[in-house]
């Protein structure tokens, strides 16, 4: 009996090594593709083209990568490819914009995606959005959004950059006026240049970093004017700027904010359609948490003035399993502020 069950355990442990060996030699000769949901130039396309450089070398059988822009609908076009369209073998991930895995919780009936069944991959950033102004526009402080209208630019529902401004107008009394339409945050900040709108709010400060590298310095032509963040950004929070969230009266407003801002928790997510085996979303996770970690990967980020902080794909799970969590209170506090609740 002894020598017949170790037997069975050599050939079962010899049976699990193959079928691993399989599972991780199946990318060899692969094409890995990143669909982005927002134009090229902007902070999502960034950090994807920076991780498609990296990637490869940490995914046994070093697939070759590439990105494949995907925009519109707030991320939404990428995510229904994600689900209904994209390979579930693991040679599609995609990333989008963080509303993406918030809007299902606001939408009345059947949910077209559901973030839940997700494979996530991980998160390549934890962010702090901000307000970003001309300094002409004449703004000082914060609660000077309460007294005068500020016109920003926006790009279209379900991206930050119209959500964020739209809740804050409608919870908190500021006087935006949102000109949403432009085809991406960079769009939106040539157009501050031209003057044609003063300001851009829910931008990611990474993003800001990198398409506008002297922002700090005094003959900048705009200002970060506010945090929009439960905590705010470290390097913001030492140079003094403001959070939106000091602006909420209430505890009902402010765990509508609490919600609406979690998007910068889940700043940079990455996700596999649902079905991609346990196994192989194992060796994509472990792959982008490798890529995130290297020092290739951390000196190609410093040279872009790129922040990088990886999220694992288990804890970014555990994080949206939270927000879904949210009371039907808030949430109908948030739909309302979004001008969704129908």
């Amino acid at each position: 009996m002894v020598p017949h069950s170790r037997g069975a355990l050599v050939a079962l442990s010899l049976a699990c090594a193959g079928g691993a060996h399989a599972q991780e030699a199946f990318f060899q000769n692969k094409t890995l593709t990143i669909g982005v949901g927002a134009a090229a130039g902007g902070g999502l396309d960034t950090y994807a083209r920076l991780i498609s450089r990296h990637l490869g070398e940490h995914i046994p059988g070093k697939p070759k990568i590439v990105v494949s822009n995907m925009p519109g609908a707030g991320g939404q076009i990428v995510a229904r490819h994600l689900v209904n369209n994209a390979p579930k073998d693991g040679t599609f991930i995609a990333t989008f914009f963080p509303s993406v895995l918030i809007d299902p919780l606001l939408t009345s009936g059947p949910r077209p995606i559901d973030p839940s069944k997700f494979g996530y991959v991980g998160n390549a950033k934890i962010e702090a959005s901000v307000c970003m102004v001309r300094k002409d526009a004449g703004f000082n402080k914060i609660e000077d959004l309460r007294t005068r209208e500020l016109t920003l630019g926006g790009t279209s529902g379900g991206s930050q950059v119209v959500d964020f401004p739209m809740v804050e107008k409608n919870l908190l009394g500021v006087k935006f006026k949102l000109i949403p339409g432009y085809q991406g945050t960079r769009e939106v900040g040539a157009a501050i240049e031209r003057g044609e709108v003063q300001g851009i709010c829910g931008i990611g400060w990474s993003t800001l970093k990198v398409q506008y590298p002297d922002l700090p310095a005094e003959n900048a032509f705009a200002t970060i004017f506010a945090q929009e963040d439960v905590n705010g950004d470290p390097e913001l929070n030492a140079a003094g700027v403001p959070l939106v969230y000091a602006l909420a009266r209430t505890d009902a407003e402010r765990q509508v904010l609490q919600v609406l801002y979690a998007q910068n928790d889940l700043a940079r997510p990455y996700a596999a359609p649902p079905g991609v085996a346990a196994d192989r979303l194992d060796i994509l996770r472990r792959g982008f948490m490798a890529a995130l970690e290297s020092e290739e990967l951390k000196a190609d980020a410093a040279k872009m003035r790129v922040d990088v902080n990886a999220t694992s794909g288990a804890d970014m799970k555990a994080k949206v399993d939270a927000v879904y969590a949210t009371s039907p209170e808030v949430l109908e506090s948030l739909k309302r502020g979004l001008e969704r609740a129908n």
